[in-house]
């Protein structure tokens, strides 16, 4: 059978979680990746859930024994990887003539393999003087912040 848009779709997302969770050397609780595609400008961050406590991805050490490479350099190479993604759902929604959402935010609960994704068509930053895409993203990650430390 013949894939479409939904398959294609699926496959840049399954690349996502892929390149985060090799980042993390497949020890997470949770994944958590933001994606932004608005007003022509393309921004992705990624954070975690370790034993419990919500972390950028340069501060994932601070969660137990386990020490992870978080150079600049591998931290780079995985924000390259999924800015080159969004940037083929971009292409596979106009070859569709699909709306590119504005916002994806993907979760990826690891120990269970449950995937949830939001996704947004509003404008999130561009129409506001001061935000930014990583304020978004930031946002984003205090929200989960508040709610993983309300259930410890």
């Amino acid at each position: 059978m013949a894939k479409v848009f939904e398959d294609y779709f699926s496959e840049f997302q399954t690349d996502m979680v892929s390149i985060c969770m090799a980042y993390v050397e497949n020890v997470a609780d949770k994944i958590y990746i933001h994606c932004s595609y608005e007003a022509g400008v393309i921004s992705s961050n990624y954070f975690y859930c370790i034993n419990g406590q919500v972390k950028k991805k340069h501060k994932i050490n601070e969660c137990g024994s386990i020490q992870y490479d978080v150079s600049p350099a591998r931290q780079e190479k995985v924000l390259d990887i999924l800015i080159e993604d969004i940037k083929k759902i971009k292409n596979l929604c106009e070859e569709y003539k699909r709306e590119m959402p504005t916002e994806m935010k993907l979760i990826y609960d690891v120990q269970t393999r449950k995937f949830n994704a939001e996704y947004s068509y509003e404008l999130m930053y561009s129409n506001n003087p001061v935000k930014t895409a990583d304020d978004i993203a930031y946002e984003w990650l205090e929200e989960v912040k508040k709610v993983i430390e309300s259930c410890a």
